[in-house]
């Protein structure tokens, strides 16, 4: 079976990748001549645990390709999956440009049969969208050619991206045709041979789905967020409570862990554009629009104690940051809570130097630039810093040289963002403690 997938982002560069790995003969496309010609040679735009080595094992077998030529990457292909970015516009609604771009480009060139899938995240009716734009362009060159459009969403954690794609939870596939459901079937046979279920349905509930589940999860998070910083006012502690509820199944354990609001490429974009569709349709998304709020007021909660700390003036004071990238493992930093209390530090007077094990690079090109410093390692970051600032909590940080950490600040401060140690345990250590749903001074 022969796929192409274009767009060699995240979710584009896992997708062909994984189907390469159980034998699928996969083309990954990109417009970007660079970024091809670097993934020929095996360097990666982006850091996925696991990929790289993927990636050279199956270019190695001659399964997975990069091109940039569309025409002649679909040729002999039975599906041809749409993974480029849909980034927020300016009124939060999902900007469809490049997604509508790449069908117009597939209608110009197909030949024979094929499934047009869209992997990118897109708003309810972004199927009829697809499926017009495509049916057009064939329409100029005088062709009857059939083809069927379909939703396959993605539900990647960064971080855990290739376990997710080849042991899926679910596998959701919106169709509109007995014949695109056997197509997508066939194609994902090796993954549920294991018992991991594939839902079929139609193509909006398909889009809906992706939604919805972010959302949910979004929401968690932000839930928990609230309740964290109610137990800090009452003098509750949030890690009793967490877990008191997720013992509970209807509850559970995942996404109810409190700290400094949610980032990533997902959930405040995915967020934004189902509060939109709603608004566009007539609805308002009260929920939602809750959640997103305090989940933006939530990323300022550990500059808030900082300033109230230090008296609320930090002018001329140096902090020194543990991690970067909106969650370990990654080296994504789009919608980071870092970012916003960075900003904040340098408002106030403050300079900051960061360490994160593979976000560094993302921060100094895309980010921040020189407007911080960056220290390759997670004890000389600290020196002269009058505070240390957990942001990440990549696993490294869980057990560090308590030692080493109290000779290079200029005092034992810690303003811990992901809960990452025990507060009575800081405590005897002589630390000024702060994290997150716990009153610690």
């Amino acid at each position: 079976m022969k796929v192409a997938v274009v767009g060699t982002g995240y979710v584009g560069l896992v997708t062909g990748t994984c189907f390469a790995e159980v034998g699928i003969d996969v083309t990954c496309i990109d417009i970007d001549v660079n970024k091809i010609e670097n993934l020929k040679k095996g360097i990666l735009p982006i850091y996925e645990p696991g990929l790289e080595e993927m990636v050279e094992r199956n270019v190695a077998k001659g399964r997975l390709h990069f091109s940039t030529n569309i025409a002649e990457s679909i040729i002999g292909a039975e599906c041809a999956f749409i993974a480029v970015g849909t980034p927020p516009g300016e009124d939060g609604s999902a900007d469809l440009k490049y997604v509508l771009g790449v069908a117009r480009d597939i209608g110009k060139h197909m030949q024979d049969y094929l499934v047009v899938v869209t992997k990118s995240t897109v708003p309810v009716t972004t199927g009829d969208k697809v499926q017009a734009a495509v049916a057009e362009e064939l329409a100029k060159r005088g062709s009857n050619i059939a083809f069927d459009v379909a939703s396959n969403p993605e539900f990647l954690k960064e971080g855990a991206a290739i376990d997710d794609f080849l042991k899926p939870d679910r596998i959701v596939i919106g169709v509109s045709s007995p014949k695109a459901e056997e197509v997508l079937k066939k194609l994902y046979k090796p993954f549920i041979v294991n018992g991991h279920p594939i839902f079929s349905m139609d193509i909006r509930s398909a889009e809906m789905t992706k939604y919805a589940a972010n959302s949910m999860l979004a929401t968690k998070i932000s839930f928990m967020n609230d309740i964290a910083n109610l137990c800090e006012i009452v003098g509750a502690d949030v890690n009793m409570v967490r877990k008191g509820i997720g013992s509970d199944t209807r509850i559970g354990t995942k996404f109810i862990y409190p700290g400094i609001g949610y980032g990533g490429s997902c959930f405040p974009k995915d967020v934004k554009a189902l509060i939109k569709t709603a608004e566009t349709n007539g609805y308002h998304m009260r929920v939602l629009k809750s959640v997103e709020d305090v989940n933006e007021a939530q990323k300022s909660v550990l500059y808030n104690k900082v300033m109230k700390h230090f008296g609320g003036n930090i002018k001329g004071k140096h902090f020194a940051l543990w991690g970067l990238s909106f969650k370990p493992k990654t080296d994504d930093m789009r919608e980071a809570p870092s970012l916003v209390i960075i900003n904040q530090l340098l408002e106030q007077g403050a300079t900051v130097t960061a360490y994160d094990p593979v976000a560094m690079e993302e921060c100094k090109k895309h980010h921040l630039g020189d407007k911080i410093g960056y220290n390759d390692d997670q004890y000389n970051v600290l020196d002269g810093a009058d505070a240390l600032l957990i942001v990440t909590e990549w696993p490294e940080f869980r057990t560090p040289e308590w030692t080493k950490i109290g000779s290079k600040l200029k005092a034992k401060t810690i303003f811990d963002g992901r809960n990452v140690y025990d507060v009575n345990e800081m405590k005897e250590a002589g630390y000024d403690y702060y994290c997150i749903g716990i009153h610690t001074n």
